[in-house]
């Protein structure tokens, strides 16, 4: 058998049994892709707690304060407002401002919101305040009867009561002491008038509200600060006829009373409460007031301001 013959069936033989063997062999495991690994522990996530609202020491505070600012609707917001921030209880006294400051110095009330700037200053010269802080504006306005006997309509106040005076057309004073009333007498001054005694001038010694009814039913002209007459409009027949003159200028102060003068005075309420009434919180709200109502504030906020800003 040649030899090239022998190889070439070796050859052959060979590759047959490699056919033969890899055949035979298993079949290739797959390797396996790797597991992902398990979630890690997802942990919830905690709400902040509400800070909690710490309890005052003493609850209560007593606010002596205007019947305009209680005749306007303003402190039905304020109040509540300043109760839910601070867990405060204020029982509010609306007198006239006179009454207010006599509070105030006899330590009878804790704060006070007024606006009767030359009393006011009498008030902390005096040593019956610890502070006073400017909170806001609003203005007086002449009003009385549509048909305007005295023909006073027009911007001077001056002007307006002299015409009252020389048709003698009845007008109603408040009488009681108040801001309203210290400002009316001293635009009277101003006239050169004494109105005191006359036929024609009729006290009522009661709130704004209430002296604005008076003059409504009596077809009299009336001084008031401009929130309380526009939140009390649809009951009266008056309408506005002096206004703008800068002596009409109505402004406020909290004034917190000096607990040297009266052992019940409640400083750490009285400071909270002027805090609030000057914080941006309050003084928005004083901003927002009547707006939605009338399309106008009833009240200028004015917490920051320097007091010759307005004139004082």
């Amino acid at each position: 058998m040649p030899r090239a013959w022998r190889a070439s069936r070796w050859l052959g033989l060979l590759v047959g049994l490699a056919l033969l063997v890899g055949a035979c062999a298993p079949a290739a495991t797959p390797t396996p892709e790797p597991a992902a690994p398990p979630p890690a522990d997802v942990l919830p996530t905690s709400m902040p707690e509400p800070t909690a609202i710490p309890v005052p020491e003493n609850a209560n505070i007593i606010l002596a304060t205007t019947t305009s600012t209680q005749d306007s609707g303003l402190l039905d917001v304020l109040v509540p407002a300043f109760q839910g921030a601070t867990l405060y209880n204020v029982q509010t006294v609306a007198v006239g401002t006179g009454q207010a400051l006599k509070m105030g110095e006899e330590g009878n009330a804790d704060v006070l919101l007024v606006h009767a700037p030359s009393s006011e200053v009498t008030f902390m010269e005096n040593g019956f305040g610890s502070d006073r802080r400017l909170v806001m504006h609003n203005d007086f306005i002449l009003v009385g009867p549509q048909a305007d006997p005295a023909a006073i309509e027009g911007p001077s106040a001056v002007d307006a009561l002299k015409a009252i005076e020389a048709a003698s057309a009845t007008f109603v004073t408040r009488g009681d002491g108040s801001g309203t009333h210290k400002k009316e007498l001293d635009l009277w001054k101003k006239a050169g008038l004494d109105p005191a005694g006359q036929a024609w001038y009729l006290e009522t010694g009661q709130g704004m509200g209430a002296s604005l009814i008076v003059a409504s039913e009596k077809g009299a002209y009336i001084l008031t600060d401009r929130a309380t007459y526009l939140a009390n409009q649809d009951n009266l027949q008056l309408v506005i006829l002096s206004e703008g003159d800068p002596t009409l200028l109505n402004v406020y102060h909290v004034i917190i009373v000096n607990p040297e003068k009266g052992p019940k005075v409640n400083l750490a309420g009285a400071t909270a409460f002027a805090d609030f009434l000057v914080s941006p919180d309050g003084q928005k709200l004083i901003g927002d007031f009547g707006v939605a109502e009338f399309g106008q504030p009833l009240f200028v906020p004015d917490a920051g301001k320097a007091e010759s800003e307005l004139g004082l």
